[in-house]
Order: C-alpha cells, then sequence, then structure tokens
C-alpha cells in the first residue's frame, strides 16, 4: 500500500513538474498567465481524464490483491486445507482429469459442461477446486480404450477413474500412481469411513496393495434381486394374473408374443429381450440378464461360491448351470426369448421397449429410470409393474452378493495434491448430501434425472444398504411421519418428485413429469416389492485377480460365453456342456479355482 502511495504522489508530481516548468511557463511568457487555483483545477482535470481511460492511479493502486504468502493465517489454511476434509484451500487448486462421462451428456440441463455444472461449481465454492478435462470418454464406449492408451504413454491426468482391476494392478506395478493410505486417514470425513465400513473390509482391502491403500473404490449399493417388468396392462387385456415363478413368467410372455396385445402385428411383438452376456458378473446390477432363471435351477453363473460340501467352486461349471441353459434353450426354441437376442445392442433392446413391441425384461429396481421413463414418454398409456419372482421351492428369491466395487479412483504420482480425491468424495457425499442447506440446484438435478457420471469423479459411495434406508425414509414422509427438514438432500428431492406424482395421480391429471413416475416407481413401487419379498442372498466369495487369472481368464471368459450361447441357440447340443467343462478346467480353470480356494481360506 505504502509502495503504491509513493507511486501516486511521484506520479502527481510529474504532472505538476509537467505543467509548472513547461505550460505555465510557456504560458506566462506569452502573457497568458492563469491563476494558481487554475493551474491545480487544470492538472485534477487531466487527471480525471487519465483515471477515465483506465490509468487509474488511485484505485487501481488500490484494487491489487494483498500477498498473503507470507502470513502464519495463510500458511495455517493451506495446512488446514490439506488435511481436513472439508477445508477450503485459499487459492483456486485445478487438477487435470480423464473423465467418464454418460449418455446425452449425462441429463445435464442445457448450458453445463463436465467442467462447469451444478457439481464442479459447488465443488469451487466449498473447496476451491477445479477440473481440468484431459480426455472424456463414455464408459460404454470408448473410456476402457482411452484409458488403456492413456497409461500405455505413462502421461497420466492427476485424477482419473479406473474400472479395470487389472488396469490398476498395471499402475500399481509400475509405480505411476500415488499412496493414499494417510490421506484417507486426514481428509476422508468421519461419515465416508463409516460407509466404506458397512461393506465390511473387503471394499478397501481390494485396492489396497503392501498394505498402502493405493485407490479409493466406488461402493455398489446392494440392490437385491433381479426384477420381471412386464406390461400389466397387456396382462390385464389377456385375463393373466401376477407371476410368481419362472414358469409363470414364461407362460405371460409365450401369450404376449402369441396373442400381440400391444397390436403390433403378427410376428412383430418380442419375447423375453436379452443381452448375450446373459449373466451378470457382479451380482444383479445389470438390466436384460437372466440371473433369475438360472438361479431357479440353483446356478449362480460367473460366482466363486460354495458348493453343498464347502468346496470353492465357479458357479459356471456346475450342473445346476446346465439345468438353466436347458431350460433356456426351450425358451428360445419357443420364441419366449427373443430369437434375435445375440444381434442386438443395447440401444436396439431399449427401443424395442420403448416402441412397445416388447413388453418384458429382467432388470433392476432402477428400471424406471432408464429404459421405461422414455416408454412412458412414448405411450402414457403404458402400465409397466415390477414382480419378485420366487427361485427356492420354499418360497424365497436367491441371488448372488455383487461386488461391492469395480470401479476405483487413482492419483498421479508426484500431483501435488493426492487428497483432493478425498475431499471430492467427503463434500459430494457426505456434507453436500446430509449438510449443506443450498442444495436447490442439485435437488433439481435429483429431480430431472441427471446422471452421476455429470460428477468430476464418475463414481457413487453411498452405505451398503442405502436403498432401503431411502425406501423407508421416503415412506415415512409420504405418510406424514416425517418432514422435509428431516431428509437428507438424495431423499428430499426423491419425496419432493413423489408427491409430485401422487398428487397428480390424485387428481387423474396428465403427468406433467416422466421424472416424477420413474422416481416413484423406483424409490418406492420397485422398492416396496423388494421390501415385501423373501429372498435369500448367495455369497460371492471373491471378486479379486489369482497370479494364473491375469494371463488365462480372459480366454477361460471367451469360452464361457461361446460354450452357453451355442447352447442356448442350438448351435451345439446340451451335452456339450460337458465338453466345455473339461476344456475350461484344462485351460487353467482348476488351477485358478484351487489359488482362488487358499485366498477365501485365507
Amino acid at each position: 500500500m505504502f509502495s503504491c502511495l509513493k507511486m501516486q504522489v511521484k506520479y502527481v508530481r510529474y504532472i505538476v513538474d509537467w505543467y509548472v516548468n513547461g505550460v505555465y511557463n510557456v504560458n506566462k511568457r506569452n502573457g497568458k498567465v492563469r491563476s494558481f487555483k487554475k493551474v491545480i483545477k487544470y492538472i485534477f482535470k487531466k487527471l480525471m481524464a487519465l483515471s477515465l481511460t483506465g490509468c487509474l492511479i488511485f484505485t487501481g493502486c488500490s484494487k491489487q490483491p494483498v500477498k498473503k504468502t507470507d502470513t502464519a493465517d495463510y500458511r495455517k489454511d493451506w495446512k488446514t486445507a490439506e488435511t481436513t476434509p472439508f477445508g477450503r484451500y485459499p487459492e483456486e487448486v485445478t487438477y487435470t482429469l480423464g473423465k467418464m462421462t454418460g449418455i446425452n451428456n449425462s441429463n445435464m440441463p442445457k448450458g453445463d459442461t463436465y467442467e462447469d455444472n451444478g457439481y464442479t461449481r459447488y465443488l469451487k465454492k466449498k473447496l476451491n477446486i477445479q477440473n481440468k478435462d484431459i480426455f472424456e470418454a463414455g464408459e460404454n464406449d470408448n473410456y476402457q480404450e482411452t484409458l488403456s492408451m492413456t497409461i500405455a504413454s505413462r502421461d497420466l491426468p492427476d485424477v482419473m477413474v479406473v474400472n479395470d482391476m487389472d488396469l490398476l494392478q498395471i499402475l500399481v506395478d509400475n509405480d505411476m500412481i500415488e499412496d493414499l493410505t494417510q490421506v484417507y486417514q486426514d481428509c476422508t470425513s468421519s461419515r465416508i469411513k463409516e460407509i466404506y465400513d458397512s461393506y465390511g473390509s473387503e471394499i478397501l482391502d481390494n485396492v489396497t496393495f503392501d498394505g498402502k491403500l493405493m485407490a479409493l473404490p466406488e461402493t455398489n449399493i446392494e440392490d437385491g434381486p433381479s426384477l420381471c417388468w412386464l406390461r400389466k396392462d397387456w396382462m390385464d387385456q389377456l385375463g393373466l394374473s401376477a407371476p410368481e415363478d419362472v414358469e409363470d413368467v414364461e407362460h405371460i410372455v409365450h401369450e404376449f408374443v402369441q396373442k400381440d396385445p400391444g397390436g403390433n402385428g403378427k410376428g412383430q411383438t418380442i419375447g423375453l429381450v436379452c443381452d448375450d452376456e446373459l449373466t451378470g458378473g457382479c451380482g444383479y446390477s445389470y438390466e436384460y440378464q437372466t440371473d433369475i432363471i438360472f438361479a431357479s435351477c440353483g446356478a449362480f453363473p460367473k460366482q466363486w461360491i460354495y458348493d453343498r460340501n464347502g468346496r470353492v467352486v465357479y458357479g459356471s461349471v456346475q450342473k445346476e448351470a446346465k439345468q438353466a441353459l436347458q431350460k433356456l434353450r426351450k425358451m428360445y426354441k419357443q420364441g419366449i426369448l427373443d430369437n434375435h437376442f445375440l444381434m442386438r445392442e443395447s440401444s436396439n433392446i431399449i427401443e424395442l421397449i420403448v416402441s412397445g413391441k416388447c413388453g418384458s425384461f429382467f432388470g433392476p429396481w432402477w428400471s424406471p429410470n432408464n429404459p421405461l421413463m422414455s416408454a412412458m414418454q412414448q405411450n402414457p398409456k403404458a402400465e409397466w409393474q415390477p414382480y419378485l419372482i420366487r427361485t427356492d421351492k420354499d418360497g424365497k428369491t436367491s441371488f448372488a452378493s455383487q461386488n461391492p466395487s469395480d470401479k476405483c479412483v487413482v492419483v498421479r504420482k508426484g500431483y501435488k495434491h493426492p487428497e483432493i480425491v478425498m475431499k471430492i468424495v467427503s463434500a459430494l457425499f457426505d456434507d453436500l448430501r446430509y449438510g449443506e442447506e443450498d442444495v436447490g440446484e442439485m435437488e433439481r438435478y435429483y429431480q430431472e434425472n441427471v446422471d452421476p457420471t455429470a460428477r468430476p469423479l464418475a463414481i457413487n459411495v453411498d452405505y451398503k444398504e442405502a436403498l432401503m434406508r431411502c425406501y423407508d425414509s421416503l415412506k415415512e414422509a409420504i405418510q406424514g411421519r416425517k418432514k422435509l427438514d428431516d431428509l437428507g438432500l438424495l431423499e428430499g428431492a426423491y419425496y419432493i418428485s413423489c408427491s409430485d406424482y401422487l398428487e397428480q395421480k390424485k387428481e387423474q391429471k396428465a403427468q406433467k413429469s416422466w421424472e416424477d413416475w420413474a422416481a416413484y416407481t423406483s424409490r418406492m413401487t420397485a422398492c416396496s416389492v423388494l421390501g415385501k419379498g423373501q429372498t435369500r442372498q448367495v455369497k460371492s466369495l471373491y471378486f479379486g485377480e489369482t497370479k494364473t487369472m491375469k494371463g488365462n481368464w480372459w480366454r477361460l471368459e471367451e469360452l464361457e460365453k461361446k460354450a452357453y450361447l451355442e447352447i442356448v441357440t442350438g448351435q451345439k447340443p446340451l451335452s456339450y456342456f460337458d465338453e466345455f467343462v473339461k476344456e475350461w478346467k484344462r485351460q487353467g480353470g482348476e488351477k485358478i479355482r484351487g489359488e482362488v480356494e487358499k485366498e477365501v481360506k485365507k
């Protein structure tokens, strides 16, 4: 400030000297003498003119930021930011990001980008951080390829999501990422630690190498078993009752195909749509798969489980899987299973459902968000209903536990602020969700069904039992036993949507927002079905990677998929399953089974 004042005085002196010794003396010699008062007025005018043209010598200097880098308070602020979950950086911290994106710009409002949206604006306000995206790629498009190329080039962004444990292993082996052990302890909030604890130790163990935490994992909440989604309006038209078991589902779909209640024309109504993977590798978090049909035969493909003798086995090569393939083979032959499923991409399946050519599929509780919201927009008179299908003789529905985490976030080795990942997760999944009061923009995000991939880190961190926690809170609020203020951000946003839906339905008005319908149907209708049902979870024992798996597992996966599809579609006889099992064991499957058993028994 003092130096600035000195500069101002010096500049004024220069103007005065210039005028007095120059203009004033010349005028004096020419007989055009002005009074000293007029001289001062003239100088002031000149100074004001200069200030108006941008030379703001008084105000401009006073607005120069005061450097605080050497102050104790400044150093304390940095220390707090670097060692606590919610401490705000005293200066903006940028981080380069490898961004996993979603479909349709993650359904963000017009004008929002992955660098400038509700989440990034909140993080800027809360922590003073900003992402600069090095690359943006969709998870179902080319993210994996882009990630692999990035790792191969050894030119990593500061932060990125890794969706393959093999790639994580490569990053660790080549010393390319930071050890996050200490920053996890310092900069992860107590609630986030509690969330991870709800999954047991295995979720952090999966990203711990030689005692060092090398990544922060995503959490996959407990989704429960897959539901059977059916066109109830078609069922009513044909006089069909609610299904209870797989045989009931077969009958209903057969009637849909044969009697064409949707008026698509002969042969145009498609049977049960199905992904060519047939079963999900991490439990039941995938759509359009037939895990329930396998479970009805006591089979749990792609899972490491105990057999009846307590031996660790791979579910895909057990005799129960053969029985399930026989059932699917029969369904395919009868047209109950879509006869063209091998040629369908996910987008093709969605189009069949949206266009009304298909009235049946297996999917999780969140299926109303995608694809059913689009289907309802296309045909508001359609009525989609979820059903829990029993698989066991005692009336229960068995399902395999899923991988608690199949994604993680890593930090580039050498990045100055590795704690930034912990702070982002703590801010988004603790403070924003449970503590922040100014949440208007984020409430709109939830209500408008903005995809979670809009977040800088395209992961989710929530309690294992988060689904039923949310359902219980919503139910209490709808029944008047809880107030909106008692709900967290997530529950509050869904409560508003559910209330709007129920109000429109009560007044028998057309739905103004199909997002509201999707919120209610997923969070209330589907979750109610799950909550009232009787389920039995079969524990999946292992999600890691053994030594032999590293080089052989991809071959065994290809062998399995090819055998399953050839049997179901009739290209191979059912007896081929036994040949497949022998070949699977010969190519390393039995050796891997032994390695997994050792890991499980540790």
